[in-house]
């Protein structure tokens, strides 16, 4: 089933969280993962957002993610992640409808 990843991301040291950034694409092609979005300035409609930029992707499966994630590729690059930003992240089941 696909997941989602969502991060929500507040900077904190913004020439890190670019160190970061120019070093993703090489290790997320690895692992069938979609970008479906990355926005620095998300409309909110309802509520209040503390944040400063979501980033959604999506994953065949948990698996998937997990490989990604849990890589030592992207750990390597999450350091500079971790340094440049606070996030929250969630991971989310695609809808399958029954019936």
């Amino acid at each position: 089933m696909t997941v989602y990843a969502i991060a929500q991301l507040k900077m904190t040291d913004r020439a890190a969280y670019d160190r970061y950034q120019a070093r993703f694409f090489d290790v997320f092609r690895k692992y069938n993962g979609r970008l479906l979005a990355a926005d620095e300035q998300p409309r909110v409609l309802e509520g209040e957002w503390p944040f400063d930029k979501l980033v959604m992707m999506s994953f065949p499966d948990e698996a998937a993610f997990l490989a990604f994630s849990n890589s030592p590729d992207y750990e390597d690059i999450s350091r500079d992640r971790k340094a440049g930003a606070h996030a929250t992240v969630l991971l989310v089941r695609g809808f399958a409808p029954t019936g």
